[in-house]
């Protein structure tokens, strides 16, 4: 009888989170690719649950999720329509419920907020899901965000050697501008992510030349994109990751000064792609957070409703600011969801901060959640400036991040590394119990 444990879990969720980075790219509502996306997740995670695992998740982290699950659920639920009295302008009343005044709906468009609900589930789902699985199965789904980011980083690569017309129309529900994403600022945020995993891959796991090729090829493809806060948090991330994580490295000094040297080039070529570029017009960034503000001084007790910020935002843009184009996102994420969470959303996102760095105190050790700390952290930097986690990709690739953070298997690892002591025997590493004679 096979007493090894089964594997099929590991690579359940390992194909979702692969799919997810070869089709979840789009930015667009009612995607089939996200639909598609989320039906895997949930199904999966479902499928997980159904044997026994020795894996907890942490509760401080499954009460934050049930609460915001049931935030999203209660701005979709029929509430007496008195309660919205002086809580928020007229425009913004809420849809009636089946024509009835007496009744309202938080959200004034409960058809986007179920499916930012689901998108919800589904992340939180995998999240709770990867959480279920041992340590070592934990890592082994790196693989599987690897060949996600090789197959995209592929993609820009050829279609930035071809042509300045990089679009690709018909492949996917959407367009695809920059590797296999619609937004050339979100494969610019899967590069950059991905970049202490690679440091991590190249430092700790013995491959130092792959990993400093793979280092290299992110770096370039960073330059290709354009993006100016994907350069420049690319920059900032490499240098923190190198720092962060080298301190209990094996690499010689050789390799960390090549690394160094790279990155000077990589500096100057940052610097004078930056020069060139005008860094925000006045109609950017600072006049969609002032206006955002705005709404969320008008709807701080309840929000618009989760989806909501493009048809909420209008009502607060000035006169001067309505062009042709519109704007869909606030390209800040933290205002967006207090605006459509009020400030509920925002304590939320407040002890979403606490539980992180308390993660992070407790997984000092481990360089692997030290990596993923760093690309979450990164990431959540970049949601100053965009909308990244708006995307299935990057939304399942920091529910994975955040399983490795908070999954409570590798402080057990550790603990049990600090009681064994590595030998070689015959070439091969082994972690023996101390004082076993070898």
């Amino acid at each position: 009888m096979n007493d090894r444990p089964s594997e099929w879990d590991k690579y359940l969720l390992g194909s979702v989170l692969f799919i997810s980075l070869l089709i979840g790219g789009g930015t667009a509502s009612g995607l089939y690719t996200d639909t598609l996306i989320e039906v895997a997740a949930i199904v999966s995670a479902a499928a997980v649950f159904t044997h026994t695992s020795g894996q907890r998740s942490p509760h401080p982290a499954l009460w934050l999720l049930i609460f915001a699950v049931a935030l999203a659920v209660l701005q979709i639920v029929p509430l007496p329509a008195a309660i919205f009295n002086r809580l928020r302008p007229e425009l913004l009343l809420g849809n009636p419920w089946i024509g009835e005044s007496r009744f309202r709906f938080i959200s004034v468009g409960v058809g986007r907020t179920v499916e930012c609900l689901l998108y919800l589930l589904a992340a939180a789902a995998f999240f709770l899901a990867v959480l279920r699985l041992r340590a070592e199965q934990v890592s082994a789904l790196l693989p599987f965000f690897f060949m996600g980011v090789i197959c995209n980083g592929l993609a820009g690569a050829i279609q930035y050697s071809l042509s300045d017309n990089i679009a690709i129309v018909g492949l996917l529900p959407f367009t695809i501008n920059a590797g296999l994403f619609a937004n050339v600022n979100h494969f610019s945020a899967l590069l950059f992510v991905s970049i202490p995993f690679v440091v991590y891959y190249g430092l700790f796991r013995g491959h130092l030349l792959p990993g400093s090729f793979g280092l290299i090829a992110l770096l370039l493809l960073l330059l290709a994109a354009g993006s100016r806060a994907g350069v420049l948090i690319g920059l900032a991330i490499t240098v923190s990751s190198v720092i962060f994580l080298s301190a209990r490295s094996r690499a010689s000094g050789f390799g960390i000064l090549l690394i160094f040297i790279g990155l000077s080039v990589y500096t100057i070529g940052a610097w004078t792609k930056i020069e060139a570029e005008v860094v925000d017009p006045a109609f950017g960034r600072g006049e969609f957070a002032s206006t955002t503000m705005e709404g969320i001084k008008e709807n701080w007790a309840t929000g618009v409703g989760f989806g909501n910020f493009q048809k909420a935002y209008q009502i607060y843009e000035r006169e001067a600011m309505i062009f042709r184009n519109y704007v869909n996102h606030a390209h800040n994420d933290y205002l967006e969801i207090a605006f459509e969470g009020g400030i509920h959303a925002i304590a939320l996102m407040i002890g979403y901060f606490i539980l992180l760095l308390a993660a992070l105190v407790r997984a000092r050790r481990d360089s692997l959640q030290k990596a993923a700390f760093l690309s979450v952290s990164f990431l959540l930097i970049h949601s100053l400036v965009d909308y990244p986690l708006r995307t299935e990709a990057l939304a399942m690739t920091f529910a994975y991040m955040n399983a490795i953070i908070f999954h409570q298997g590798f402080a057990a690892r550790s603990a049990q590394k600090r009681e064994l002591i590595e030998i070689d025997h015959n070439g091969e590493k082994l972690l023996v119990p101390v004082g076993t004679p070898s």
